[in-house]
């Protein structure tokens, strides 16, 4: 499962040879230096570590610095592993937006957009209970039980409540590639995928 870093862009849309309107996104796709190099021999399994979007070398601590100086980059702020790489790679090669191509089919990753503290009719869907009227006041958009009182004498864990939504690490699969634009290194996907503009996200491709 070979891949890359990238950046979410934003979200447009993009017209097909039918005139259909095609809702997707734009992920700014690399490119990604090998920072590290996993092997059979020493690891155990063979992955690459792969380092994107530079960050500044007085934000970067002794382990980090000497760490990216082997592989003869600058200190990155996203680092992630891969598997599934085909081919040689060295400390210090580029992986770029051209390792996709129009047509396949992609999973996005990322974390998706936190909404804070929220009720049950946003976070779970809930449809409220009872009725407007006969006498009810601020019910409508209430959980309703949460279990019985003498047995079991508890609420049971897992059950849906009001609580903190999103912030959470969220796959999308299988969208499709519509264009790969290499000299700009932008990815276009089709639909949507989580996280807010500027959002880190990995793309991932099956071998």
């Amino acid at each position: 499962m070979s891949g890359l870093i990238g950046k979410k862009v934003g979200m447009t849309s993009i017209f097909d040879e039918n005139g259909k309107n095609i809702p997707c996104t734009v992920i700014e796709a690399g490119p990604c230096v090998v920072t590290q190099v996993r092997t059979e021999e020493v690891d155990g399994y063979n992955a690459l570590q792969l380092g994107f979007d530079d960050k500044a070398d007085k934000r970067a601590n002794k382990a980090e610095t000497g760490h990216f100086k082997k592989a003869g980059t600058s200190p990155k702020k996203k680092v992630v592993e891969f598997q599934g790489f085909e081919g040689e790679f060295k400390l210090g090669d580029t992986v770029g937006v051209d390792l996709f191509t129009e047509g396949e089919f992609v999973d996005v990753v990322g974390t998706s957009k936190g909404k804070g503290f929220q009720g049950v009719v946003k976070r779970h869907g809930f449809g409220g209970v009872g009725q407007s009227t006969h006498g009810q006041h601020n019910r409508l958009r209430a959980p309703g039980s949460i279990g019985a009182a003498s047995y079991p004498a508890r609420v049971f864990k897992g059950l849906k409540m009001a609580g903190r939504m999103g912030g959470e690490r969220v796959t999308v699969q299988n969208l499709r590639v519509l264009k790969v634009v290499p000299e700009k290194n932008l990815l276009v996907v089709k639909g949507a995928v989580p996280g807010h503009k500027n959002s880190y996200v990995t793309i991932q491709r099956w071998e």
